[in-house]
Formats: structure tokens, sequence, C-alpha cells
């Protein structure tokens, strides 16, 4: 089990002994400089009683300081909000100095810090005392003590009542008892608004009352499972030497890949200088990622109704997702020979909280690599590729999201999301229009999105990249394609952030080659990496609408903008109650080249959920992905000297009696007989 950061906070970097390792600018902040950083702001009088520490993070150096190998100080990025007053700041702490670096109010105008757990634990105390509320619940034949709440983000629209207010806006669920999965009762057409610095509700949406839903949801009642599957026999996976990899503190290395790992309380698990070490080129370590991660997510629903019409979530921007990080289990959540990374966050008073085990690392067969039988020279070789898994899962209410990122031996990233968890429920009202799954009796699920944005800070071979459009082309019949067989590609070069916002089309095949302009490869063509997206639908919202304005990113596919160290989330820095506008849209207004520049990339993708029966009452897992293959980057298939099957002492055989191919020790399968992931 290893912690993610170990430095101290009163380490000093101003002079360094050339025999003494640089430790990395960008590792996470420490436990110790958390309470570092937490005794500056009290040293400095910033801190009252009420005061709540909503986000604390590392504020990440130019990367240009980075590269340049300097000793740079130790800064950590703090938002604080007055629970008393409403008064909020983003603060920057220079751990190294001991010293206010800058102080910045929040006056509202571009949003709000995001949400505190304490803003949601006071919520069922504070709408308790609201006599309106209680005449509401009685209604609909229910009491207060009946209802669990849901306390969520409420957007912005203009409306004249919330000037100036941190809003949060409430739904309610009925439970049977303590151990009732409330998702199951909604209390449809019912909706508080509160106010958080007053204390109070300060308006009630009671557009109708609804039956509420009595089929039980409670999926964990062994009633409700049915008879277990008793067939499925035990899988054991195993390495008998041991994992390939090795770790030192955050640095990783694995078969020719290394790389770091961070983890930031609001995006979650961070990878950071991804590189390859290619063989062909003296064993050097070629840059491909700067920095990787999931910089923001929204979950916008489609239900329409006076209660409901405001459900768009920024669980990253909003919520911080990051601080739900799960303790992984082995056996249950990770498989196989694991290594565990605990993260080191911040807890509401500033304080160190560890969450253990929240990342989990091992590696995985993946069936096969590259195989021919060649029946000139009867040379039969095949050799079974292998990916390292990284990943983190994360729960904010109702929705379980897992993130994993799949490095492969061939030079193949990967990055995919797997959803899971509870619908956010409705009644169903057939009446209503169609903008709802039926998943039980009475029991709607809206329709809605979830739509990730990736923010990959790409180095592909140093930072001179460029972006180019490949799609392919048919060639019309004609002069020059008689019969009408030929077909090219198209490939359009991207050279400003205007020209950098782009729609996916699978029907065209369309790919994004990032290509480095002052490095070829041996056959004097660009070396680059291809972006692939699953090319799934943008936000489906009218343009027009708030969450269009609030979301900007979500209509792209891609977005490419040249690096700036502040442009970090693409929906803006401050999502909560954001009136719209920040983020990407912004970002690109200056037109900056993107040709030949240090460039980031955005990418948009994602499920539009059609909610089915079989999703409740829990959703098997969905997933979404994306990919970056590398396109010119090597000379030849780097995967040449992955040794065989039999040379790593897992000789395959054919059994016949059993009908398969399999190996005498591990858990592999020969290529070709439809045995074995992937064969």
């Amino acid at each position: 089990m290893t912690t993610m950061s170990t430095t101290r906070a009163a380490e000093r970097h101003h002079s360094h002994d050339p025999g003494t390792p640089v430790l990395d600018p960008m590792r996470g902040l420490s436990a110790e400089e958390i309470d570092a950083t937490r005794e500056i702001l009290a040293e400095a009088g910033l801190l009252a009683e009420q005061t709540r520490f909503v986000y604390v993070g590392l504020d990440e150096p130019a990367k240009a300081d980075v590269l340049s190998g300097a000793e740079l100080p130790r800064i950590s990025r703090v938002l604080l909000l007055d629970r008393a007053t409403g008064e909020s700041a983003d603060v920057r702490v220079s751990v190294t100095d001991r010293a206010i670096v800058s102080r910045t109010g929040i006056d509202g105008a571009n949003g709000q810090v995001p949400i505190l757990d304490v803003e949601f634990e006071a919520i069922y105390d504070l709408l308790g005392s609201e006599p309106e509320w209680h005449e509401a619940l009685a209604k609909r034949g229910i009491t207060h003590e009946q209802v669990a709440l849901a306390p969520l983000s409420a957007g912005e629209y203009g409306f004249e009542a919330e000037r100036g207010r941190c809003v949060i806006r409430v739904l309610a669920f009925m439970r049977h008892d303590e151990q009732d999965h409330c998702w199951a009762h909604p209390v449809d057409g019912l909706c508080a608004y509160v106010d958080m610095i007053e204390g109070r509700m300060f308006e009630l949406v009671d557009h109708k009352v609804y039956e509420i839903p009595a089929e039980s949801g409670n999926f964990d009642d062994p009633e409700v499972q049915g008879a277990p599957l008793d067939t499925l026999k035990p899988i054991s996976i195993t390495q008998p030497e041991g994992p390939s990899f090795t770790v030192e503190e955050d640095r990783v290395s694995w078969a020719n890949w290394r790389f770091s790992l961070a983890f930031d309380a609001r995006e979650g698990l961070v990878l950071r200088r991804i590189r390859y070490v290619d063989a062909d080129q003296g064993g050097i370590e070629r840059d491909i990622v700067y920095r990787a991660s999931i910089a923001e997510m929204v979950v916008p629903y489609g239900d329409p109704s006076p209660a409901r019409f405001w459900q768009n979530y920024f669980d990253t921007g909003e919520y911080v997702f990051g601080r739900y990080a799960n303790s992984l289990q082995l056996g249950c959540d990770c498989l196989g020979e694991i290594r565990y990374f605990d993260a080191t966050i911040a807890d509401e008073f500033g304080h160190p909280r560890v969450i253990p085990n929240a990342i989990c690392m091992h590696e995985e067969d993946y069936g096969t690599l590259w195989k021919h039988t060649d029946i000139y020279t009867g040379s039969n070789e095949v050799r079974r590729q292998r990916r390292l898994v990284i990943s983190f899962f994360t729960t904010v209410g109702n929705y379980d999201y897992g993130f994993y990122w799949y490095l492969y031996l061939d030079g193949t990233i990967e990055c995919e999301a797997k959803l899971t968890g509870v619908l956010f429920s409705s009644a169903y009202d057939p009446e209503a229009g169609d903008h709802a799954s039926e998943v039980a009796p009475g029991l709607g699920a809206p329709y809605h999105q979830h739509l990730f944005s990736a923010r990959l800070d790409m180095m592909v071979d140093g930072v001179a990249n460029a972006v180019e459009e490949v799609d392919a082309v048919r060639v019309p019949m004609g002069e020059g394609n008689a019969y009408g067989n030929a077909f090219t590609k198209r490939t359009t070069r991207l050279r400003t952030e205007a020209d950098g916002a782009r729609d996916a089309d699978p029907i065209a095949g369309r790919v994004w080659h990032i290509v480095n302009t002052e490095r070829q490869n041996r056959l004097g063509r660009p070396v680059g990496y291809e972006l692939r997206a699953e090319g799934t639908p943008t936000l489906l919202a009218d343009p027009e609408s708030v969450i269009a304005k609030r979301a900007g990113f979500t209509r792209k596919h891609l977005w490419v903008t040249r690096y700036d160290r502040d442009e970090r989330y693409p929906a803006g820095d401050l999502v909560n109650q954001n009136p719209g506008g920040d983020g990407l849209p912004r970002y690109t207004e200056a037109d900056r080249s993107i040709d030949g520049e240090d460039i980031v990339l955005w990418h948009t993708f994602g499920p539009t959920h059609f909610p089915r029966v079989e999703d409740w009452p829990v959703m098997p897992v969905d997933y979404a992905k994306f990919t970056l293959k590398p396109y010119g980057f090597f000379g030849r298939n780097p995967t040449l000297n992955v040794p065989s099957s039999e040379s790593l002492g897992m000789a395959c055989h054919t059994d016949a009696a059993a009908g398969g191919c399999h190996c005498e020790a591990g858990a592999c399968s020969c290529s070709g007989h439809g045995h074995g992931h992937g064969a």
C-alpha cells in the first residue's frame, strides 16, 4: 500500500545539491503540505469559525518551467467559504515560503465555489423546520420523517429571487425503513429551493401530486435478487513471479512505459509524463502526453417538468468528485496482482484525509497481440497482448463512475469510463411527453446524457505539436478510377483555435492526428498519435438553453487550444451557479495558433442514456471510451521483441479432449481456437 505523497512541508528547494534528485514539482500535495497550508492561512487571519475548505490542491507550475528542470516552489490552491457570511475566496499559498501568494474574492457573478458536504447534511433539519414543506408532504400522505432528501446543484437560470444567493434545489424520495433504497419511491412534482447562507427555503415548487411508486428497489435484498446463480466456478488470476511493473513513490515503469500518478480532489486520477521507451532509437524515453485527466463531466437531464427542468449536474466542478473516491477491495473491485495507491486530500476543515486504496493498478492479458501462419515458410508465430490498468471509482449520489486508463504493449493508450449505480428516478407520467422510460410500475427514469471531458495536454516527441483531421473519402468513378474501386483520405491541418472546435464523423471514419511539426520518422513523415473518438451524440439540449451556455464544451467532440497553465477546466474555474460562457468557449475566443505549438486537446465523450427496464433496480455497467494510437510514431511494429508464451514458461498446447488450447502455467489460451479474451 502506497501513499501518494510523502514530502514534508518544511522542505526548501531554493538551493540544490547536484547529487540529490530533484523532487517532481507536479507531485500531489502531501499530508504535511496540507497541514502547512492550513497553518499559513490561520496565521494570516484568513480563517473564521465557520470557514470551510471547499477545495485544496496543487497550484501546478507552468509546463515550460517544469520541463526546464528548475526547482520550483510548492504552492497550494485553496477555495474557502465562510458559511456564516457567504464570503468565499480563491487563495494561493506558498508552502515553500510559508506565505500567502494571492487572495481573490469570489463575488458570484461568474460562479460560486463547489458545494460542501456539510451543506448537504444541513438540508434535512432545515426543511424540517419549514411548515410549507410539511404541508406539501401531507398532501401526498407522507411525513418529513419518511423521506430521504437529494440536495442538488441549482444551475443558474437568471431568476430574480436567486440573485446573490447560494442556492440548492432539493428533491424528495420516500423510504419505508432505514434499509429501503429510496430511489424506488420518488416524491415527484415537488422541489424546494433553499438559500444555504440564510438557512431557509425561499421557494417551493409544488407542481403536481403523483402516486408514489411502491415496488421495492432493494437490489441487495435476497428476496428481490432471487435464487443465486450457482453454476459459476471461481476464476483465479495469478502471476507466480509477481507483476511486471515497478513503483517508486508515484513513478511507474511497466514494459516500455514510464509515467507518474497523481490524485486531485476535483479531477481524481491524473496521469503525468506518459512516455514510451523506444528500443529502435537506442532506448530513449519519448514523450506522448504531458498530463491526462477527466477535467469535467456533466449529466444533463431531458425532463422539462416544472420540478425537474434544472437537473444538470457537473460532478467535477460542482461536487469535486475526486473526494468521493471509493476504497477499492481485492477480489471485488480488482482481480489479480494488485498495487494500490492511497490518495491524500483535504477535508472541509483543511485537515488531511487519506482515502485508502483509492487507485488500483494491475496487468491484464488482452488476447492476441499479433499472429501469422505463413503458407510459404511454414512460420507460425503468435504473441499475447497485455495491458496495464490504472483505475479509480467514485460515487456521486446515485451513480458510480469508474475511470480506467489502459496502456498497451504496442503504444496504444485508452481511457474508458464505466457507469453503474442506480438511475435517478421520477414518477412515470405518460401524459407529460416522451422524456422518460418506465422501468418499473409507475417508476420513471428520465432520459439523460453523461458527457465527460478528457483534458489531454499533449507532448508528442516534444511541445511543437499540431492536429490534422483525417477523413475517409470516396473517389467518383471516372478518369483514374475507371472501375470505381478507389477511395482515399482527406487530411486537413487545424491552424487556429477556431478550426480546432470539431465534431466527430463516424461515417467518414474521422480521426485526428497529433503530429510533431519538427520530428519525422524514418520514412520522412511527421511522428504522431491518432485520437479515435466513438462519435456518440454531443449535447442534445437546445443551443440557446441555459445548459448549452454553461456546458459549452459539450457542443463539440474536440477542442484544441494553445497551452495556458490557467486553463484547467472545460466549463471554467467556478462551475456552480455559473451563468455560462466560461471554459472552452472563452478560452478559444482569442483564436490562437495551434499549428506547431504547445497544445491541449479536450475530448468530449460519453453515452446518451434512454434507460432500459434492465437498468433497474441497479444498472449493469455501461461503457464509453476513446483511444490514442501511434500513427507514424514508431518506425515499425514496436512489439516484435515481445517474448512468446513459451519463453515466458507458458508453453501452449492443444487439448483435443477439452476442445481447446491453453497454457501449462498462467491463465492464457492459444489464439485462433476461439478461447481466451480477444482470441
